[in-house]
């Protein structure tokens, strides 16, 4: 009995295909034969004896294999809400090798039609029972200026490198965690290399703390809207150009919007209030950003994302003008997990373009509850 009619065995007896084999050899030419026509007929078929009736997983007792680190919960919302469905029909479909985790999990493409996966799927999201955790689906890809609607946990190292003009080098670290459902803290760290007068300096720029809240998303509908806050400490030095003008609090709100054909829109618009205004002035900031994700294997393999962002600033004092930057960039997949994404693009000044150079800009960012930074390759 080849592999695949050994675990469609497994999935008819109700048990792992890890333990199948033993039940295998009673089993008549009807147990190649499944019809199951709902997400719940399919999960009770063959995912409960491994993964359990309520999703938190079945007796190891029961299972006969040793369950991996990365065994799912499903019923735990901080953790089932955040992947996109692709991500789960992509181990559905090809096993767990299919993202790099555990080959415990088989796959279930020569057994299942892609309707009764996405039927399955339904199922499962159903088991976190809180509606407050916005989906994965709706967590559009980052880009390299423009916030997000979404909360995340994640931290990312962003960098942009002058291209033309005065030298000069920035970098950021960026720490958010998520706090309950549908809020978010984040931690900016800047430290930049300036060359101002002939001569190379480095210092941290303006340490910030920023807080993000989802007050609305609907999957049937493909949107998010999250308003925020940031204060920014002057801890930068005057002296080579990093900052330390003023304390800064920053208002803003993201919006993302799911268009068709994997396409989507996101917006981050904020206002900027120093606390010393002659020393630094108030300004309104307007980001856009629009792309498109596209899918290895069928849809199932690695997401690479082109994006353009259009970014707009204007300082609020008497005869100033519009700053307008253009960003196309492209998110780079790195990990097959999709946990360790890249992201790379080349700012362009459109407006007011005197003394403003070209810059190359990237980031490298780690979703660290997916995986440790050397798993999921």
């Amino acid at each position: 009995m080849n592999r695949w009619s050994l675990t469609l065995v497994g999935v008819l007896l109700g048990t792992c295909p890890a333990t199948a084999g033993a039940q295998a050899a009673g089993a008549g030419p009807s147990s190649t034969i499944l019809e199951l026509k709902t997400g719940k007929q399919v999960y009770e078929a063959g995912c409960v004896s491994c993964h359990g009736p309520d999703g938190k997983g079945q007796s190891q007792e029961l299972t006969g294999f040793e369950r991996p680190p990365t065994f799912p919960d499903f019923g735990d919302c901080p953790t089932s809400t955040a992947e996109p469905d692709v991500q789960w029909r992509a181990v559905i479909t090809n096993g767990g090798q299919a993202r790099s985790f555990s080959r415990v999990m088989p796959a279930f493409k020569d057994l299942l039609t892609a309707r009764q996966i996405d039927q399955v799927i339904d199922y499962l999201r159903g088991m976190c029972r809180e509606t407050r955790w916005p989906q994965g689906d709706l967590n559009f890809p980052r880009t390299l200026v423009t916030e997000k609607a979404f909360p995340e946990n994640e931290t990312v190292v962003s960098a942009s490198i002058n291209a033309q003009g005065e030298p000069g080098v920035g970098s950021t670290v960026f720490y958010e965690r998520r706090i309950g459902s549908s809020a978010m803290i984040e931690v900016i760290v800047p430290y930049d290399f300036t060359h101002e007068s002939g001569s190379w300096g480095a210092a941290f720029g303006d340490l910030a703390l920023g807080y993000k809240q989802t007050l609305f998303h609907s999957l049937a509908k493909g949107s998010i809207f999250s308003a925020g806050g940031e204060l920014a400490v002057p801890t930068g030095n005057t002296a080579v150009g990093t900052g330390g003008e003023s304390t800064v609090f920053e208002a803003f709100a993201a919006y993302g919007q799911r268009l068709p054909a994997d396409s989507f829109l996101q917006l981050h618009t904020g206002i900027e209030l120093p606390a010393h205004p002659d020393k630094k002035p108030r300004a309104y900031y307007l980001r856009t950003a629009i792309g498109k994700t596209f899918m290895t294997s069928e849809g199932l393999g690695r997401r690479w994302s082109p994006m353009v962002e259009l970014i707009a600033d204007r300082d609020l004092v008497s005869g100033a003008t519009t700053t307008v930057d253009v960003i196309p960039e492209l998110q780079i997949p790195m990990s097959k997990r999709m946990h360790i994404l890249g992201n790379i693009g080349f700012k362009f000044p459109a407006t007011n373009t005197e003394g403003r150079p070209r810059q190359v800009m990237f980031y490298v960012l780690w979703d660290w509850v997916d995986g440790g930074l050397l798993q999921g390759w």
